[in-house]
């Protein structure tokens, strides 16, 4: 039995999100659907993070266990193959040790949420942005942002659906710069809550709009009650951009 490292990307629209679903598509159910294909084996994918209906991946790792002896580039373009036209691509495979494991060996991870700050309709990243017409402030985002950083109570950036046994996480980065005609914002944890991205950037537009200041932010931190979030942003710009473990080689 070999222990293999995948790395997905995926556009997340079609998907319920990664985990698999009884009611509609999901990431997990269509890799471990070309697995079985592929193999004749039932497989069971573990993902680093789990990811809500509509958000996307770039480079999302997975580990999944198979008995068959396979080259990694055979694994690869066998699962693509497979996967056609469910819009999930594996970008890797490799082979790793027995007890390294996708979710549990995670160290960090890591969030780009782009918001497109323009008038005219999306139309090739149409599902992939969050469009915002009115110009916004950058600076006040950024000033808003530096209250979010740090280890805090984020009760109020936090799905009444979250299942974590703590609202305290430490955020690590939560920074913003303008791309174009786009402001990306980058977020990282170790972990996260449910929805805390969505949840932060949502407020960050509400700031950059002039609705609220970057005191407000604090202010919403503070309350510790999800009745003071101003705005959840649509998952739709979000995406997950990767995770960090011990070592390359992990």
């Amino acid at each position: 039995m070999t222990r293999w490292k995948l790395i997905l990307e995926w556009d997340g629209a079609p998907f319920m999100g990664w985990q698999r679903q009884d009611h509609g598509p999901s990431v997990q159910g269509a890799l471990e659907q070309a697995a079985h294909k592929m193999t004749g084996e039932q497989v069971t994918a573990h993902a680093a993070g789990r990811t809500d209906a509509g958000v996307h991946a770039l480079a999302m790792p997975v580990h999944v266990e198979l008995a068959k002896e396979l080259a990694p580039v055979r694994l690869m373009e066998g699962l693509n193959a497979l996967l056609r036209p469910a819009p999930v691509a594996v970008l890797s495979a490799e082979p790793v040790a027995d007890d390294w494991h996708a979710r549990f060996s995670c160290l960090g991870r890591r969030y780009l949420y782009r918001i497109a700050n323009r008038r005219a309709p999306l139309t090739l990243d149409k599902g992939r942005a969050w469009r915002i017409a009115k110009p916004l402030d950058l600076a006040a985002m950024q000033a808003a942002a530096v209250h979010l950083v740090g280890r805090h109570d984020f009760t109020t950036f936090r799905s009444v659906h979250c299942q974590s046994d703590s609202p305290v996480k430490t955020l690590d980065r939560l920074t913003l710069e303008r791309v174009g005609d786009e402001i990306h914002v980058h977020a990282a944890a170790r972990s996260f809550l449910h929805h805390q991205v969505r949840s932060m950037v949502g407020c960050l537009g509400l700031v950059g709009m002039g609705q609220w200041s970057p005191d407000e932010m604090k202010q919403a931190l503070d309350a510790r009650d999800r009745a003071a979030l101003g705005l959840n942003a649509p998952a739709e710009g979000l995406y997950f951009a990767g995770a960090v473990y011990e070592s390359p080689d992990a």
